[in-house]
């Protein structure tokens, strides 16, 4: 067995390749390194959770050890598609390199132009940035890329989801040919191909799994559910979650919950808070702090359960989440690979269940063509709801008992529009989203103005 000692890193590297726990590469470690190290052009192809970020920034550092940085034109660059992910990499970096003296920048959106500025004119060896924030600041006049000596582009087909192939063939142009590229990947789509022919010169293709494989540590199920009315579609959805979530019971230590849009997040993540579940977000529109504070309440414990767009799908190692819950079908079948790749990492055991709805049908064919095998159905019956819904979820009293003590007669809290109070309502003091309580002879408002509309209304009950 190939051990970390046996690549031909620096010293300094293995030194703080030990003090981290480790001591066997992983398959494309074992593979990339070397090659790497020798100056060759990689393509690399694995599968999400398989260790490519420490497969380019260990040989990095090594071939960077002698040197030295120039004011704005680094030494070596590498391309994330999302800030989370290029947050990711710096940390890695940080991990790897605490033994030299490199020096690095992350150059990504949210953070303050002048303060990033300030780091590129000290000089850095490795540039660490999204392709929109580094564009940016080469069009600002703040960045020569022509010192460029080893490039790298990681997950590059979500840069093809993300739009961003235009950006990176601009970048390409802009650093010199005689550059090194290490060029990884999850899948190969037609356009990819067509990058890597271009811009990479003879690499040597590093496969360590079959493309879009799903690993074998974790269990697939899907749940199909029709809804009642196609108006109800997304209330009866947030019912049937909840229900699929408290019938997995202890098993489900923690999870990610993937919905297709960014508003649906937000209502999501309202609705799960209204029934008592500890929950945070995360999505594009949210400033960078908030989504770091999300993201390590998260890894930290304090956050039970993150609903993301897939600006969380690729390339975040959070370790130990038992469950991934695809809320809706991915549209695009390689993000289904990437989502539920964030359980199930470095051989542990992992779950993850999707809702589908007949409208779905060919987002779940897709899928299951792509990954070359039948997505388990589940047979869940949302009519027998899990009777274990307190304790061990945190539920509050006041919301199960709205949920479960139907033939309660009304207190003056809530009432069905159909029945007379007995007497004024009291409107709750605590809660986490607007209720508007009006009686028989009350008109319907129309307009935005200071009101909820009853068509906006109806999407945050239950």
């Amino acid at each position: 067995m190939i051990k970390f000692t046996d690549l031909e890193l620096d010293s300094n590297v293995l030194s703080a390749i030990f003090d981290a726990g480790y001591e066997t590469p992983t398959p494309i470690q074992a593979q990339a390194i070397p090659e790497a190290l020798k100056g060759r052009d990689i393509l690399g192809i694995a599968q999400t959770g398989t260790g490519k970020t420490a497969s380019f920034t260990l040989p990095l550092i090594t071939m960077l050890a002698k040197g030295r940085a120039r004011a704005r034109m680094p030494r070596s660059l590498v391309l994330a598609p999302t800030r989370e992910l290029a947050a990711q990499v710096a940390e890695n970096f940080d991990i790897y390199a605490k033994n030299t003296k490199l020096t690095k920048a992350l150059l990504i959106g949210g953070v303050s132009f002048k303060e990033q500025d300030l780091l590129i004119d000290r000089g850095v060896d490795v540039l660490i940035a999204t392709p929109g924030r580094l564009i940016d600041h080469f069009e600002r006049g703040k960045l020569l890329l022509t010192g460029v000596k080893i490039m790298v582009v990681d997950e590059a087909d979500r840069m093809l989801d993300m739009g961003f192939i235009p950006d990176i063939e601009r970048i390409f142009k802009l650093t010199p040919f005689t550059r090194q590229t290490l060029f990884f990947s999850a899948t190969m789509a037609p356009e990819i191909t067509r990058i890597t022919e271009e811009f990479l010169s003879a690499p040597v293709r590093i496969e360590v799994a079959q493309q879009a494989t799903i690993s074998e540590t974790i269990t697939q199920g899907v749940v199909s559910f029709k809804p009642s009315r196609k108006d109800r579609t997304f209330k009866e959805k947030r019912n049937l979650l909840r229900e699929i979530i408290l019938n997995e019971k202890e098993k489900c230590k923690n999870g990610i919950i993937f919905c297709n849009r960014k508003i649906d997040v937000d209502i999501l993540m309202k609705s799960m808070k209204s029934h008592g579940f500890n929950v945070g977000a995360i999505h594009g529109d949210l400033e960078q702090s908030v989504r770091t504070e999300v993201l390590s309440g998260f890894k930290k414990g304090s956050i039970r359960f993150l609903i993301a767009s897939d600006v969380a799908a690729r390339g975040l190692d959070i370790p130990n989440v038992s469950h991934v819950f695809n809320f809706d079908v991915p549209i695009h079948a390689e993000d289904y690979v990437h989502r539920i790749g964030r359980t199930g990492r470095a051989g542990r055991p992992g779950s993850t269940i999707m809702i589908s709805t007949p409208a779905d049908d060919k987002y779940l064919l897709a899928i299951e063509k792509l990954v070359k095998m039948d997505v388990p159905k589940i047979a869940f019956n949302a009519d027998k709801p899990s009777q274990t819904t307190s304790n061990k979820n945190k539920i509050s009293d006041e919301v199960k008992s709205r949920r479960t003590n139907t033939k309660t007669k009304p207190t003056g809290n809530i009432t069905d529009n159909n029945k007379k109070m007995t007497k004024p309502p009291e409107i709750p003091t605590k809660t986490d989203i607007p209720i508007k309580i009006k009686d028989d002879n009350s008109k319907k408002t129309t307009g935005l103005g200071d009101h909820m509309p009853a068509f906006l209304e109806i999407n945050f009950r239950n």
